[in-house]
């Protein structure tokens, strides 16, 4: 059987996640030169652009879970915004000791976050990305659906 979009378990997995993106996203300009230390110690390049793309990439997309608004699509940009966190800022195959230790956690922890996103994009609604009800909620769309 599989869940409606707007059971109490998704419900309450669909707004953790969003918080979870949504307070590092909001991070990321307050704290702003802490993330571009952590950027320049992983040697990632072109970092002040990334890190605002990222910070705005976070907000929306939270926004966008919280509203119930476009989940699956940004379920699914989340995904593949960790993919790319996990490889470009949690690469423990380049550190030892502790801090091996500590990104290669970091990495596995983000894996069990991709999956919850996975899940969530499995159960919301396909949407269109249409002018007409771009705004509406997906509960909306599935009612119309």
């Amino acid at each position: 059987m599989t869940a409606h979009p707007s059971s109490l378990p998704v419900t309450l997995g669909r707004l953790l996640l969003a918080l979870y993106f949504l307070l590092p996203g909001i991070m990321k300009f307050v704290a702003f030169d802490m993330h571009m230390g952590l950027m320049a110690r992983h040697g990632v390049p072109a970092a002040a652009p990334l890190l605002i793309v990222a910070g705005i990439a976070n907000i929306a997309g939270a926004l966008m879970l919280a509203t119930n608004r476009h989940v699956r699509l940004a379920s699914l940009g989340f995904v593949a915004y960790i993919i790319l966190v996990n490889f470009m800022l949690h690469d423990f195959w380049n550190f030892d000791g502790m801090e091996g230790a500590h990104e290669a956690q970091n990495f596995v922890k983000n894996l069990g976050i991709l999956a919850g996103l996975l899940v969530l994009a499995g159960v919301s609604v396909k949407r269109s990305l249409s002018p007409s009800g771009f705004f509406k909620s997906d509960a909306a769309v599935d009612d119309d659906q």
